[in-house]
């Protein structure tokens, strides 16, 4: 390889697509040639700002585009070093269309992996939220099958039955509902710690979850029982409405 083709491959460099011997006698050329490592800091901070910009699908033709301007145009070397002018007249449209085809390759690069970190940003995101459910899953499970369980039963208006369960050794609570109705548009079922009358929130119901297991956010503490009301989405503070159903705690 000689010095002019070493010249030319700031571009892969960048990129990360040399072989190993070409990466390692590039990078021993970078020692000697200032302006290639300039050029080198230029392009890496185009794909830097590039990767963290919003990531968008590419349009199709773009691949099409880049390859036709690979194969048509070729890279010139750096300015201050000496160079032999291309055959054919090419000139300054000739180099900046070297400049073109190379800014595409970036701009490629930078919009694919965009879409590669969000793909794997939403896998995470999913692990995570499989992960949580799990965990939910497995406290609910300790607290039904807790040596010290106890429940209390009540039938709401619509006809749905309701159950709660309390482990006052895990300091837990779980409401089992069957036949529960969708919450009207726009509004929430939110769960309740009776504090002596006073009422704790211990949660939203999920309208998605596949479980009409719920854990009950929070300590049980002193409470004495819980109730359920319909609540804007998002949740409230205090209750807005009356309870569907209130259960007292069975006694210890």
């Amino acid at each position: 390889m000689t010095a002019a083709d070493l010249h030319t491959l700031t571009g892969a460099y960048v990129l990360h697509a040399l072989e190993p011997g070409e990466r390692a006698a590039f990078e021993g050329h970078l020692d000697a040639c200032p302006p290639c490592a300039q050029e080198v800091r230029e392009l890496a901070a185009t794909a830097a700002r590039l990767g963290s910009a919003a990531a968008v699908s590419p349009p199709p033709a773009l691949k099409e585009q880049v390859l036709r301007r690979i194969a048509t145009e070729r890279q010139d070397p750096p300015r201050g070093r000496a160079r032999s002018r291309p055959s054919g007249g090419g000139g300054a449209r000739g180099r900046a269309m070297s400049r073109f085809a190379l800014a595409a390759c970036l701009a490629a690069a930078a919009a694919f992996g965009g879409v590669a970190a969000w793909q794997q940003r939403a896998a995470q995101d999913a692990r995570g939220r499989a992960e949580a459910a799990e965990q939910r899953s497995q406290a609910v499970v300790a607290v039904l099958a807790a040596p010290d369980a106890k429940l209390a039963t009540a039938r709401l208006p619509s006809g749905a039955n309701s159950t709660v369960v309390v482990s006052r050794g895990q300091d837990k609570a779980v409401f089992l509902t069957s036949g529960l109705p969708k919450a009207p548009r726009g509004m929430v079922y939110q769960l309740w710690y009776d504090d002596g009358g006073t009422m704790r929130g211990a949660g939203l119901m999920d309208p998605t979850a596949e479980s009409d297991a719920v854990l009950l956010a929070g300590p049980v503490g002193a409470a004495s029982g819980m109730g359920l009301t319909v609540e804007p989405a998002g949740g409230s503070a205090h209750p807005t409405s009356d309870p569907l159903v209130l259960l007292s705690f069975p006694a210890t």
